[in-house]
């Protein structure tokens, strides 16, 4: 089963008064990139959710989210900058002496003013926090992964339908193929026709132009590959295992194969049909970016 490269998950988990949330965006990209938010107590297991987040995802840049809550708040204590404090009402005395001013300092003014009192995170044990950590983990992988597979199944619908609309169109130009041989030497003939009275030509020199360029016209060999292009394409497209690297490179050689037909077919009809050809595969390419 394909899987998009696009996908959000959530998961979180509760105990003994700690919460953790983790929540994993992911968008395509061209390689595997992770980027982990958390707060700097946890920094510790960046590693080991890096390790679980790589055995899921082959493919795409994924940023994780991942955010701790207390309820106790028996983790947070209050500090006084007590030399802060002598600071600040060593300069209220000054004033007050200074500019004879009143003195109406009171313990509230004093505790609001900045860095004076102020909150701290206490040291914790986080020993046990891990075990909470990868069951929030394990949940937001499953849900993302299972977004990324419902937009897969979508990737997968339109890629094999575009992919169908191709062979036609090369199942179009196969036929047309070989009257366009037949055609030049019809307006060749004529040409000579319409000289014949003035120009002597040698039959076997207009058989052997007539060769030439049927050889140079010729797009079998090419008509060939691209169905087997399309083969291969349609048979990835069922493995279980990330493909979108693979069908890049089955992109890059149907586009190679439709311009060498192209440049080589000297023909309106044919060069029309390839048009066509090459819309339908660069659809398939848009679609193919998204693709693990």
């Amino acid at each position: 089963m394909i899987r998009s490269m696009t996908g959000f998950g959530r998961g979180s988990s509760e105990k003994d008064g700690r919460s953790f949330t983790i929540e994993i965006k992911s968008v395509n990209h061209r390689y595997y990139e992770t980027n982990i938010r958390m707060p700097r107590a946890l920094i510790a297991f960046e590693d080991k959710i890096r390790k679980i987040i790589g055995e899921k995802v082959k493919r795409g840049k994924l940023d994780v989210f991942v955010t701790q809550g207390n309820y106790d708040k028996e983790d947070v204590e209050a500090y006084l900058n007590e030399k802060l404090a002598d600071s600040y009402i060593n300069c209220f005395r000054i004033l007050k002496d200074k500019y004879d001013l009143r003195d109406d300092m009171s313990v509230a003014q004093i505790a609001r003013l900045p860095e004076v009192i102020t909150l701290k995170q206490k040291e914790e044990d986080i020993s046990g926090a891990f075990e909470q950590i990868e069951q929030s983990l394990t949940e937001a992988l499953q849900s993302l992964l299972s977004m990324r597979e419902r937009e897969g199944e979508k990737l997968l619908e339109d890629v094999i339908t575009k992919c169908d609309l191709i062979n036609e169109l090369v199942e179009k130009v196969k036929e047309r193929s070989p009257f366009v041989v037949c055609e030049y030497k019809e307006k060749l003939a004529q040409r000579l026709n319409a000289l014949h009275k003035e120009v002597e030509f040698d039959e076997n020199r207009v058989a052997m132009e007539v060769a030439i360029f049927a050889d140079k016209a010729g797009i079998d060999e090419e008509i060939v590959r691209l169905n087997s292009h399309i083969v291969q394409m349609k048979e990835a497209l069922v493995l279980d295992e990330p493909i979108g690297r693979k069908l890049d490179f089955i992109i890059q050689e149907m586009n190679r194969e439709t311009n060498t037909i192209a440049s080589k077919a000297n023909d309106l009809e044919i060069l029309s049909t390839v048009i066509n050809m090459k819309s339908e595969i660069e659809k398939i390419r848009e679609q193919v970016q998204n693709i693990e």
